[in-house]
């Protein structure tokens, strides 16, 4: 693994903690939470513009929004009982299918 594809993998995770932090938040009627949940998604958004100098953007967003509403799903499910349907399943396999093709096109 070379170090932009590093990056991607750590802007998705605090993009993901920061969307759990945006719940814990309860819309910012929990301010703090909030606050987290901002400066987590800024330190993603720094990673992932660290990621575009080796990797080509259209492969780096696409793996990074993948992976992080992936991540976010299940992450919420664990920690806030939030559940998919099948169509919403369906649509992140097809999710993650396109981001593969994306990324095997590219070479």
């Amino acid at each position: 693994m070379n170090v932009y594809l590093g990056y991607v993998f750590g802007s998705v995770l605090l993009d993901i903690i920061a969307n759990v932090f945006l719940e814990l938040s309860n819309g910012f009627k929990r301010r703090g939470w909030g606050l987290l949940a901002v400066l987590f998604i800024m330190g993603a958004f720094a990673l992932l513009a660290l990621a575009v100098k080796g990797i080509d953007l259209f492969v780096a967003y696409a793996i990074w929004g993948a992976l992080s509403i992936t991540g976010t799903a299940v992450a919420t499910r664990i920690l806030f009982g939030h559940r998919l349907n099948a169509v919403s399943w369906f649509g992140l396999a097809v999710l993650i299918l396109s981001i593969l093709l994306m990324n095997a096109a590219s070479g």
